[in-house]
């Protein structure tokens, strides 16, 4: 399951919802395939009916049987999946890049390990391996190669 974004709000009274979009494009949903929401662990489908960019990262969106605004509190906080992996020359693209945790080097990424639902990079000669969650990403220079992150104490 690749992760293409997060609920952040409901959206008026009839079940819409306000995501974040995570290096998605709005313009890239298909309407005529699910998108995946977990609940207690296990994927449910969702279809969405409607999509309203709402700049380059977030847009409004509709989902099948979603119509009151108590059903849209209730995905809030959750993130949306499509059916997929990461494609293979996404993945190939981070090996090399420089990582950076609070600003101490870490060393370049060595490789990409994508563990379902947790993709994950392998970085330097000690292959410490690390979630690459949008939570500890500050920041990515793509002229640089290189990844800052603010890495939660004791993960490497």
């Amino acid at each position: 399951m690749l992760q293409i974004a997060r609920i952040l709000k409901s959206n008026g009274t009839e079940g819409a919802v306000l995501i974040g979009l995570r290096d998605f494009p709005a313009g890239d949903i298909d309407t005529k395939e699910p998108v995946f929401i977990e609940f207690d662990g296990l994927p449910v489908p969702f279809f969405i009916e409607s999509v309203q960019p709402r700049g380059t990262s977030k847009a409004i969106i509709t989902l099948t049987d979603v119509s009151c605004l108590e059903d849209a509190e209730e995905l809030v906080g959750r993130d949306i999946f499509l059916d997929g992996e990461w494609e293979d020359d996404e993945e190939e693209d981070f090996i090399g890049w420089k990582v950076f945790d609070r600003g101490k080097s870490l060393g370049e990424v060595v490789d990409i390990e994508p563990i379902p639902g947790n993709f994950c990079i392998i970085v330097g000669g000690d292959e410490i391996m690390i979630p690459l969650h949008e939570d500890f990403v500050v920041s990515l220079d793509e002229d640089k190669r290189e990844m800052y992150l603010d890495l939660p104490e004791g993960l490497y």
